[in-house]
């Protein structure tokens, strides 16, 4: 290196060049950004309902067999940081401890995916998951943590809004149908009690009410002045 900087013939650019590469600095720099890792920052899962637990990582050096993969958990009430998954070329799920036979590798490593599942989750789980992934020489990177909260389903659904717009359109016609209905049944029980009690209609009452079906042929129109005839005949007073 210093042969270049002080040759006749090293231009000031590479002289540069030459030092910073040499530099501890700058080698950690170009370490820090050749693995980078992503992940969600919160998680929401439900009881005994499978959920995943999603990492993606970056590194500019080829993927081989001495890639790890690890998967840290700490319980939202502190403590120590237990490891729960470890992964390298092989998936060495947790065998002790809270997690036990219930974590599935769910990850691909050649496409940059190191993600994970829970299986049966419970509200005990809830807490903060930390992914790191070393690809050496690729083994510095940023530590991304992923919360995971757990709660009981139960009745809770979210108003989409498709949901929303049907709501507002059956709605206003599940209530005029129920109106409908209340006066109709109202109307059959003060016609039946009137057949009970031998009440007459009177003529102005048969022309406000809706005919019916049979008024449409002959027989029944004949039918129905016939009635009229009489009401008007025999009509009580009020």
């Amino acid at each position: 290196m210093s042969r270049l900087c002080l040759g006749s013939r090293a231009s000031p650019d590479a002289c540069v060049w030459a030092l910073a590469l040499h530099t501890p600095s700058f080698r950690g720099v170009c370490n820090a950004l050749s693995l980078e890792i992503n992940v969600d920052p919160e998680v929401q899962a439900f009881v005994d309902e499978q959920v995943t637990l999603k990492c993606s990582f970056r590194s500019l050096s080829p993927i081989t067999q001495k890639l790890t993969v690890d998967w840290t958990y700490q319980p939202l009430t502190g403590g120590h940081m237990e490891t729960i998954f470890h992964y390298q070329s092989v998936a060495y799920p947790a065998v002790v401890g809270t997690f036990r036979d219930r974590i599935s590798w769910v990850g691909n490593v050649a496409k940059g995916d190191a993600s994970i599942a829970i299986q049966n989750p419970t509200m005990n789980d809830n807490g903060t998951f930390t992914c790191a992934v070393k690809n050496p020489p690729d083994v510095h990177h940023n530590i991304p943590q992923t919360k995971l909260t757990v709660t009981h389903r139960g009745f809770s659904f979210q108003l989409t809004s498709a949901v929303l717009l049907s709501i507002l359109v059956f709605l206003p016609s599940v209530i005029v149908v129920i109106l409908l209905l209340v006066r109709m049944g109202r109307k059959f029980g003060v016609l039946k009690h009137r057949k009970k009690s031998g009440y007459k209609k009177s003529s102005i009452e048969v022309s406000d009410e809706p005919e019916h079906t049979e008024q449409g042929t002959c027989l029944g129109r004949m039918g129905t002045w016939c009635l009229q005839c009489v009401d008007t005949d025999d009509e009580e007073p009020y």
